[in-house]
């Protein structure tokens, strides 16, 4: 905790500051939640349907454990923004799988409600998004739309192909959401390793 004081002494501002002892945990964060969304996403594609299975075992190891843990360390380094995401998404992998391999829910209204929570909470993350960064911005914005079209082919479910299209839909922007993520991380690991920008990920100018 860094205080201003003024010339008599006095405290007159605390401001809570990051502590740079602990390493960056959001390139961890953000490389389990890209992974587990890219494996997940090409089931929902329907370019690899049996990769659903490989999701699951993921969503409990990597994307929930690993990202629940990027999240608490987030707290240490005084990132409100990064704690309250990568421990929000960690929950949300760690209930899929018990949601998907251990409750086996199947109904498709209940899913969607689900899905729905979710895009709420990730419309509304998009907005403190804004002050991070331009590639954090992307990736919040393309999982917004993802849980959408994702959320709407589960309210919709039904045998017409133009409906299952909204999943796939969802699949393929899942896709980028991965993709973009990845880039946040790459982007953290390399410029953090060479102590320079090499990749840029836009600071906000807000």
């Amino acid at each position: 905790m860094s205080t201003e004081t003024t010339t008599a002494g006095h405290p007159i501002a605390e401001r809570p500051v990051a502590d740079l002892a602990v390493a960056d945990p959001a390139p961890l964060g953000l490389a389990a939640f890209a992974l587990t969304t890219f494996v997940l996403s090409l089931a929902n594609a329907n370019v690899w349907v049996t990769a659903a299975g490989a999701a699951v075992a993921l969503a409990l190891a990597y994307g929930g454990t690993v990202q629940l843990l990027a999240g608490m360390w987030e707290f240490r380094r005084n990132n409100t923004f990064g704690a309250t995401a990568f421990s929000s998404y960690g929950g949300f992998w760690l209930s899929f799988f018990f949601l998907v391999d251990v409750l086996k829910v199947a109904d498709h209204n209940a899913i969607g409600a689900y899905l729905l929570g979710w895009a709420i909470f990730t419309a509304y993350m998009t907005v403190a998004a804004l002050r991070v960064s331009g590639a954090v911005t992307l990736v919040f914005v393309l999982l917004t739309v993802t849980f959408v079209l994702l959320t709407v082919g589960e309210l919709r479910h039904g045998p017409s192909a133009a409906l299952n299209n909204w999943t796939k839909a969802g699949g393929w922007v899942g896709v980028a959401t991965a993709a973009a993520a990845w880039y946040a991380s790459f982007a953290g690991v390399v410029n953090s390793t060479f102590k320079r920008v090499v990749l840029p990920v836009y600071p906000s100018s807000l």
